[in-house]
């Protein structure tokens, strides 16, 4: 009998005192700032030269063999 008072007891303070219980949240939203982004590009100019000779050497080569030019992806 005193295990089920127990429980009568706790089923019913339970309710009560989840309502003395209280939580709160806040939450601040600041406001957001955009910002403009700079991109520096270092672009070797050299280099990209090098390669239009040296494909443009292969090119040359290939319409002087071939008498005619095909892309290089095989497309007519």
């Amino acid at each position: 009998m005193k295990q089920w008072c127990n429980v009568f007891y706790g089923i019913i303070l339970y309710p009560l005192l989840q309502g003395c219980i209280q939580t709160k949240h806040e939450v601040a939203i600041a406001p957001v700032e955009i910002k403009p982004i700079h991109i520096t590009i270092d672009v070797n100019v050299k280099i990209d030269r090098e390669l239009e000779d040296f494909f443009g050497e292969i090119d040359k080569l290939s319409e002087n063999t071939t008498g005619t030019s095909t892309p290089a992806n095989g497309a007519k």
